[in-house]
């Protein structure tokens, strides 16, 4: 795959992507891996929560879908995708940013389908800044707020709803152990994602519930063409071994092997999906 430089405003959508990303809607074929489940994604409009929302639904899970309210487009059509699937998909808007509306999340889960199974916190924000001078209070404090303080205040409000089987899992980042200078505060946010799902998984083995992060590499999203450059955005993907970048199809099979019975001793893990970039 080949992209050509571009550019598009904060938070990126998906239609105005070019190429289009591959989220599995031609491709991924279910066989009832997570039947009668209830699943909440966020940042599930669009990129890898979309592909994982298309697998879930596909392999019989119920969705809520958390998004903001600007990415509406997006999660129409993940809605469209999931009930073309024919489960159900609550589409629940805000800003993760706020400790109360990531409790509310929980709450219409439960309000909608009486239990949660699955939650995958996979919403994330970043921004490019090329040295720390230029990187304003508020922005190394929403990224932080919104990648891993809000990871803390969902995963506090379902843990006492989920019952022994459930799952949790959260997305991180290659740059959780190879972090890019000009990320510096999504890079560490990453870190902190992984290391508070490692510990998580340790304090939740009793319950019986089950905590994992995947480490996504380059992954052609919204978020690139919105946050980077667009000469980067033009060279996104090509240093890894593959020499491309993922599509968020290729995510998809990992979140679902987590949240199945398949992985059922699988908990505390980092599992890199990268195109063949190492982590530790």
């Amino acid at each position: 795959m080949s992209q050509p430089p571009q550019s598009q405003p904060v938070p990126g959508f998906e239609q105005e992507m070019t190429p289009k990303a591959d989220h599995g809607e031609a491709s991924y074929k279910g066989c009832g891996k997570l039947t009668g489940k209830a699943a909440v994604i966020t940042g599930g409009d669009s990129g890898i929560g979309r592909a994982v929302a298309i697998a879930y639904a596909r392999e019989g899970a119920d969705l809520l879908i958390s998004y903001l309210p600007e990415e509406q487009e997006d999660a129409d059509e993940t809605k469209r995708l999931v009930e073309e699937a024919g489960r159900r998909c609550v589409l629940f808007s805000g800003d993760l940013a706020d400790p109360a509306y990531c409790r509310s999340i929980v709450d219409r889960a439960l309000q909608e389908f009486g239990k949660l199974d699955i939650l995958v916190n996979n919403a994330a924000h970043q921004m490019s800044f090329q040295s720390i001078e230029e990187i304003p209070d508020e922005e190394w404090d929403l990224t932080f707020q919104v990648n891993i303080t809000a990871m803390f205040h969902t995963c506090k409000a379902a843990v006492p709803h989920m019952k022994p089987g459930s799952v949790i899992i959260n997305t991180s980042s290659v740059n959780s152990d190879s972090p890019k200078p000009t990320l510096l505060a999504y890079a560490t946010t990453k870190g902190a994602i992984a290391n508070f799902s490692a510990g998580l998984a340790q304090m939740l083995g009793d319950r019986g519930i089950r905590v994992n992060s995947v480490a996504p590499g380059p992954v052609w999203t919204p978020l690139i063409p919105s946050t980077m450059p667009p000469e980067d955005v033009a060279e996104f993907g090509k240093s890894t071994p593959l020499g491309r970048p993922g599509q968020p199809r290729e995510l998809a099979g990992i979140y679902v092997l987590l949240a199945s019975d398949e992985g059922s001793y699988m908990s505390g893990g980092r599992y890199a999906v990268t195109g063949g970039a190492p982590i530790l």
